[in-house]
């Protein structure tokens, strides 16, 4: 339930811009850091988040989690004005952040690895990876019928009655291991530089990538992200200890999330602009319309779980990703001007079904060998590649997708078409990165 409230949250407010930024009066370009204000502090707290997940618990953080989530959605429902909603996201990012490692680690501590993790890990994956097409289907009902604020209430009572459901089912936590401290200067430049890379890649995007402020925020996160690599390699007790990039696993599944989001992720903005801009479909519409791919990658979970126990998650993740280019491609058949919802119907369905399976495999594949007092800096190792891999999906497929800024319907149809080819193809790379994964693995 707290994994499907995240992912909901990544693109349950994009059907509802329009409104927001009518009622509230924001200018046409800062209407997007509605968005990207929660993907640059969610991007840039993750690894922080998993870190404090293992050393001050995970119960503990999980519900603290929700409860910064639940008051800054409220906060966002009752904003009056642009700065207002803004600051509110900011905040739910970072619960975000909070949030995903734990969850995550909870699972991959509570579950032993193999058949009964892959399990629980398919159920995970299909409230996330279901999640990012709910969203819009979600936020096309609730502002079509209650206006735009009822997108951040909704979070409120999800949130609550999660956090005290967490106090009755999930097991304390163990008591703190003596000797570990927490890495203060690691914390504050992984942190900072992950912020600014973020930000800068966001706002690249909206306003030019030679503009003075992206182009300061990536320098500055060049130097923090470098600064926390050396602080890393000398510290005692570091944030992310560089033994674990002597994981295969987990780095082929942290690289495998990063090219996901950058390819199946991007997929919804795109098809947000095909049904409202180039269709015309009203919110609600447009959230029905996420309802088909919405149940094609539930579907996909389970098959991906299945696969993984049976065949390992090499194969898996590689079969995932070759349905994933195929459904991809079709997909782009879709997005002609003039072709109706039914003519994408075929490529949303596998498509969804190969970003499902995929979705399990890699998340299987990240937490595989990583010792239980490790479990959440490797959750947020991986979550942050996800975050990032989404930011510089969207922004590299939009600039090549819409770079002529026009606004006429069959640019929008032809930008979105490129769009997802240019996605099928990087989902080949995501394909060849499977193939560096161990053929043995415990299962």
């Amino acid at each position: 339930m707290a994994q499907l409230i995240f992912s909901l949250d990544l693109n349950i407010v994009f059907v509802a811009l329009p409104e927001i930024g009518a009622e509230l009066g924001f200018p046409n370009q800062t209407q997007q850091w509605v968005v990207g204000a929660y993907a640059v502090f969610a991007g840039g707290f993750l690894l922080l988040g998993g870190r404090a997940a293992d050393l001050f618990g995970r119960r503990r953080m999980f519900v603290a989690a929700l409860a910064v989530y639940a008051a800054s959605s409220l906060a966002g429902g009752l904003a009056t004005g642009p700065g207002l909603i803004i600051a509110a996201r900011m905040v739910q990012g970072i619960g975000g952040a909070m949030l995903l490692p734990s969850t995550l680690s909870l699972i991959n501590t509570l579950f032993e690895e193999g058949p009964r993790r892959n399990r629980a890990l398919a159920v995970w994956g299909g409230a996330g990876a279901s999640g990012l097409t709910v969203g819009a289907l979600l936020g096309g009902i609730l502002t079509e019928f209650f206006g735009w604020p009822a997108v951040f209430y909704v979070n409120v009572p999800l949130a609550g009655l999660v956090a005290v459901a967490a106090l009755v089912v999930i097991p304390r936590d163990a008591a703190a291991q003596r000797g570990r401290r927490f890495d203060v200067p690691g914390a504050l430049t992984v942190t900072g530089g992950a912020t600014l890379l973020v930000y800068a890649l966001v706002q690249g995007a909206e306003v030019g990538w030679g503009a003075t402020d992206v182009v300061v925020a990536a320098a500055l996160a060049v130097v923090l992200l470098v600064a926390f690599a050396f602080i890393e390699v000398r510290s005692a007790d570091p944030l992310m200890p560089p033994r674990l990039l002597r994981n295969r696993s987990l780095v082929v599944g942290v690289s495998a999330t990063f090219v996901y989001m950058g390819t199946f992720g991007a997929l919804p903005y795109f098809l947000t602009i095909l049904f409202q801009q180039v269709h015309g479909f009203s919110a609600l519409q447009t959230g029905l319309g996420f309802l088909l791919p919405a149940l094609a990658i539930a579907a996909g979970t389970q098959l991906g779980e299945r696969a993984a126990t049976r065949f390992g998650t090499r194969a898996t993740l590689v079969a995932g990703g070759v349905i994933g280019v195929v459904g991809t491609a079709i997909l782009a058949v879709g997005f002609q001007d003039g072709a109706g919802y039914l003519v994408a119907v075929p490529g949303l369905l596998v498509s969804g079904v190969g970003q499902g399976i995929t979705w399990t495999a890699m998340w299987i594949a990240a937490g595989s060998g990583v010792a239980a007092g490790e479990q959440g800096v490797a959750s947020g190792m991986a979550s942050t590649t996800l975050n990032l891999g989404n930011a510089i999906g969207i922004a590299a497929l939009t600039a090549v997708a819409y770079s002529g800024h026009s606004a006429e319907t069959a640019v929008l149809a032809g930008g979105g078409r490129l769009a997802v080819l240019l996605a099928a193809v990087g989902m080949v790379l995501g394909v060849l990165l499977a193939f560096a994964l161990p053929r043995k693995e415990i299962r």
